[in-house]
């Protein structure tokens, strides 16, 4: 199993938009860099994610699973544009944010620490347990 992080603006798609879809999921669409469409061709069925508030919140609120692999991505007619399907798991039951993140010194080689504008990326197991951790959170 592989974990991911999915960003994205509480105010355009939060989650609770996310846990409103129930176990059917939604599709994780829109994304329009080639970098985060190459991550998202990577996942499998069942791989998990942190679910990212950007903007203001700028922290990790909850987990995701994939439910459905790479896919044309319904909002656009153009073929270079693929998405996946992911659903809520569970919320963090405490936020963790940006800063406390940048703070730990175990996760300062995290892509959310050195690249923070991609909004799909790769989260190692160790940064997986350890942001679990600090969200006091099951992984």
């Amino acid at each position: 199993m592989a974990y991911w992080l999915f960003k994205s603006e509480p105010n355009t798609w939060g989650w609770e938009d996310q846990v409103a879809k129930g176990d059917a999921g939604e599709e994780w669409d829109g994304v329009r860099n080639y970098q985060a469409r190459n991550f998202m061709r990577e996942m499998k069925k069942g791989d998990l994610g942190f679910f990212y508030h950007s903007m203001k919140e700028k922290s990790v609120v909850g987990i995701v699973e994939v439910v459905a692999e790479a896919h044309p991505d319904s909002t656009t007619d153009d073929a270079r544009w693929e998405c996946v399907d992911i659903k809520a798991v569970r919320p963090f039951k405490v936020p963790v944010t940006l800063d406390q993140i940048k703070a730990e010194e175990r996760l300062e080689n995290m892509v959310l620490v050195n690249n923070s504008r991609l909004s799909v990326q790769p989260v190692s197991d160790a940064e997986w347990k350890l942001v679990c951790e600090m969200g006091q959170t099951k992984p």
